[in-house]
């Protein structure tokens, strides 16, 4: 995803910032795959991704046993975003 910045002053710090980017590409397969199989972002690139599904404003509120995500109401890609939380919350869990 981010392989061209490779900018840092050092070889470790560069090195670090690619494997980030590699696990990040990885989640993002991850999340291709299972939760927005059928989908129109089924295909889509990374950055489509990014862009239009994880790049949202949204207020999040924590209370003791829940998390409250509230998406803003002119959000065009609701019912996939929520399509796709309800199949990762519906995964069983494998360690």
């Amino acid at each position: 995803m981010f392989a061209d910045c490779t900018s840092s002053a050092t070889l470790r710090a560069n090195q670090l910032r690619l494997y980030f980017s590699a696990f990040a590409y990885c989640l993002l397969q991850a999340l291709r795959r299972l939760a927005l199989r059928g989908t129109q972002f089924a295909k889509a690139q990374c950055h489509t991704l990014r862009e239009k599904l994880l790049k949202i404003g949204a207020r999040i509120r924590i209370t003791a046993r829940k998390l409250w995500v509230s998406l803003p109401t002119a959000y065009p890609y609701r019912d996939v975003f929520s399509a796709a939380v309800r199949r990762l919350h519906d995964l069983p869990l494998r360690i």
